[in-house]
Order: C-alpha cells, then sequence, then structure tokens
C-alpha cells in the first residue's frame, strides 16, 4: 500500500504539501495540487479516514437512538438518517432504547464513550423535567415531541396539524362517527396526545361531538393492539363509521381487526394512518395516511447535527423545525 512518502517522492514535493492537497488546503498552486492528485491516483494512494479523524477528534460516526428497530416506522427513518449522514461522509450506529426513559438517558450521556461525534435520539420516554439531561458536551439533535426549553436542535412532526386534516378527510369522505386509536394517556405531552389532539379539533372544525365511547387506546402502538381493540370496538357493538389511527402500525391492526370481524373497508368503515411506511401502499386495502417527508426530515436532522460539528464560534441560538406533511390517499378511505 502506498503512503504519503510515496506519493511526496512521486510529485516531487514534501509531505506535508500532499498533506495539504488531502486536507484541501487553499495555500497550493493549481499545478502542484494537479501533480500530487495525479500520482496519488497513479500508486491508488488510499485517505486513512480513520486516522484522519482521530487526528482531528473525529469518528467519522454518528448515533441514532431509536425506540424499536423493528417496527416500520423506525426503519423508514433510519434508512433516511443513514442515506442523508452519507451525503454528509459520515456513518450512522443504531442503538435501541426499548422506549424507556433511562435508556434513552443512558444514549445521551454514553454516546461520547461510544465515539460518537453526535446523537441523533428519538424520544418516547423523556419529557420537559429531563431537559438537564440534554446539557451534554457533544452535539444531539431530537426528534419527536417537542420538549419544552430544551438546550439542544429539534426536528418534530406537524403532529396536530396533520392529524387535524386525516381526521377531516375522513369526515369528507361523509363519516360522521370518527373512532380514534390512541395510546395510552400520558401525565405528559407526547405523539399519541398530540394526534388526539388534531383529531378532537377537526371533530369540533366539523361541528360533530365528543364522544369519550369513540377513542380507543391501545397498551402499545403495536399491530397485535389495532386488530385487538378493532375487533373489541365491532364486538362491543360500538357505532363507528371512520377510523383514524396515530400511527400506520395501528391501522394495519386495526384493518385486520375489521377484516376478522367481518367489517368491510371502506364501504362500511374508512380507515386513516399516520406515517406512510412503505408497507402501507401494499396492504389489501391500501392504506391512506400522513406523509410526513421522512427525508426532509432525516435530511434536516443531519445537517443540524453537522453544523453543530462544524461550528468553531459561539453556539448559535437553537433550532426548532417542524416538516410540512401530505395526504396520501388510497382504498382504505375510498380511492
Amino acid at each position: 500500500m502506498a503512503t504519503i512518502q510515496d506519493v511526496a517522492k512521486a510529485a516531487g514535493v514534501s509531505a506535508m504539501t500532499v498533506s495539504n492537497v488531502i486536507n484541501d488546503h487553499p495555500n497550493v498552486r493549481p499545478a502542484t495540487r494537479e501533480r500530487v492528485l495525479t500520482a496519488m491516483a497513479r500508486l491508488d494512494y488510499r485517505v486513512n479516514v480513520a486516522a484522519r479523524n482521530l487526528r482531528k477528534g473525529r469518528t467519522g460516526t454518528i448515533g441514532l437512538a431509536v425506540p424499536e428497530v423493528n417496527r416500520p416506522y423506525y426503519g423508514r427513518l433510519a434508512e433516511a438518517i443513514i442515506a442523508a449522514a452519507g451525503r454528509h461522509g459520515l456513518r450512522v450506529s443504531i442503538e435501541q432504547t426499548g422506549a424507556r426513559r433511562e435508556n434513552e438517558l443512558a444514549a445521551l450521556s454514553q454516546s461520547r464513550n461510544r465515539l460518537y461525534d453526535g446523537l441523533i435520539l428519538s424520544t418516547v420516554g423523556m419529557g420537559p423535567a429531563d431537559v438537564e439531561a440534554l446539557e451534554v458536551e457533544h452535539p444531539v439533535v431530537i426528534l419527536g415531541e417537542r420538549i419544552f426549553g430544551g438546550p439542544v436542535d429539534h426536528v418534530a412532526m406537524p403532529n396536530v396539524e396533520a392529524s387535524a386534516a386525516a381526521t377531516r378527510h375522513l369526515i369528507e369522505r361523509g363519516c360522521r362517527r370518527v373512532a380514534a386509536v390512541c395510546g395510552e394517556p400520558r401525565h405528559e405531552v407526547d405523539v399519541s396526545s398530540l394526534r388526539h389532539t388534531g383529531y378532537r379539533q377537526a371533530l369540533a372544525a366539523a361541528g360533530l361531538p365528543e364522544d369519550p365511547e369513540l377513542v380507543r387506546s391501545v397498551p402499545a402502538l403495536t399491530m397485535e393492539a389495532g386488530a385487538r381493540q378493532a375487533r373489541a370496538m365491532v364486538a362491543g357493538g360500538l357505532d363507528f363509521d371512520g377510523v383514524f389511527c396515530v400511527t400506520d402500525t395501528v391501522a394495519m391492526g386495526v384493518l385486520r381487526g375489521l377484516a376478522d370481524a367481518g367489517v368491510r373497508v371502506p364501504e362500511q368503515v374508512k380507515v386513516i394512518g399516520f406515517d406512510n411506511v412503505d408497507e402501507s401502499a401494499f396492504l389489501v386495502p391500501s392504506l391512506s395516511t400522513v406523509d410526513p417527508d421522512h427525508d426532509l426530515m432525516a435530511e434536516r436532522a443531519v445537517a443540524l447535527l453537522v453544523a453543530r460539528l462544524g461550528s468553531a464560534g459561539p453556539p448559535a441560538e437553537k433550532e426548532e423545525f417542524v416538516g410540512p406533511f401530505s395526504l396520501v390517499i388510497r382504498e382504505s378511505t375510498g380511492d
């Protein structure tokens, strides 16, 4: 394997000049730079990225901590972040927190020990009371519901607005008894409560009364829980003609449960989800859903992290970014 000294000898320059070319130093004459690059290509010289990163105090790796790696949404999110990081020359190490507060806090505190340059953390268990835990030495970007007053950049979905639009779509398709399948109520704001708020806003805007019987909680946002809840709604004689599900994963289960109970979708009940995971387009019927633009959110999260990594001046004001959304209308609402 060629060394930097071999390149220097072949190009007729010093090893320092070769190093300056490799690191794109501005004070290298174009002719000299071209000569060095030609020698590098001829000798098949490969830059030792690991050594260069260590000299800079960097590893070239960022961490991504998500609640569960086996959920369609988080798989889609990880794919988008890996692609975005790759465009910045970064690798991604993924860890699972199990949606547990203590594991999310551990991901924050131990990221430097795991040799991450920075961390993108999708929070579920943490809340406003954990703001001080975000005061770490390495850059952090939070994904998920807002941690108010947090000292880190935050990238969020338009949970309330998008959920209201999804519920409004059901109403515009003729639904008057719209059920919502949400996570169990918590004392702190979370994704489920924000999306429930959007659902309620849409009902109010349409002049439809809120019926507590139509709001159903599941212990976990899983397909199994969604299917079980849908079967229970039908078996209990609940009168409903539409269902807003806080995630596509739950909606997949609801579709299965309704089919098990002999309820036709969308003829008898219309169903819409949230996340636009890849699988939603291949269900029978295909699932209408909210598309929160995963790629844009991932790109923004990585760009914020990269900006912090490259900042040499005083810290800039932390950014709160809320992405756009669109409705993807498919067969489950009568496309």
